[in-house]
């Protein structure tokens, strides 16, 4: 088992990672890269990863005679004791950290890069001379991409670790909810 102290650090890490994200991303939409590249994904899969991956192992380990009931009903993937609204919040927020990557994505041109001392953006081949705005633009679409899939993790990461340190106050499933058994 995953101690209960390595989760509840975890969890911060995931939810620091959540928060960094966010307001990165905020910024960038603003107009504003707060941090260079490079530092600002690094620090945010700094804060993530460890989380996402202690939330799926704990998980696992707690949930795994457990298995969704109905393949696509996003209750039935929740663990028994997780409140629904904590689930629709996860969910609306993961939403928000999609659509930003989404957005990013439909607003590249193209591959943005420095040649020969010229901004340009190649595209199926065809090269582009930009401007300097143009490109780090291009650039913060790329941070903006980048961002959001670390911080949507991080949502996925909060959630999974929160499930596992709030499972011994939750009440042992029934045979009902067991994979082994058929539903009542």
């Amino acid at each position: 088992m995953i101690p209960h102290r390595l989760l509840v650090v975890c969890s911060a890490m995931c939810s620091a990672g959540m928060l960094w994200s966010a307001v990165l991303i905020a910024g960038l939409l603003a107009g504003a890269r707060l941090v260079p590249t490079p530092a600002a994904v690094g620090i945010a899969a700094l804060l993530t990863v460890p989380g996402v991956i202690a939330g799926v192992i704990g998980n696992r380990w707690y949930y795994r005679t457990t298995r969704p009931r109905l393949r696509w009903s996003l209750t039935s993937w929740v663990p028994p004791h997780v409140p629904h609204w904590a689930s629709m919040l996860a969910g609306v927020i993961f939403f928000g950290f999609w659509l930003s990557v989404v957005l990013a994505f439909a607003a590249l041109d193209g591959n943005a890069e420095m040649r020969d001392g010229q901004y340009v953006i190649e595209n199926n081949g065809r090269v582009t001379v930009i401007n300097q705005d143009d490109y780090d633009r291009q650039l913060d679409h790329e941070q903006q991409i980048s961002l959001g899939i670390l911080g949507a993790l991080a949502v996925g990461g909060v959630f999974t670790t929160a499930a596992v340190l709030t499972h011994h106050a939750a009440p042992e499933p029934t045979h009902t909810q067991s994979a082994g058994m058929p539903l009542a």
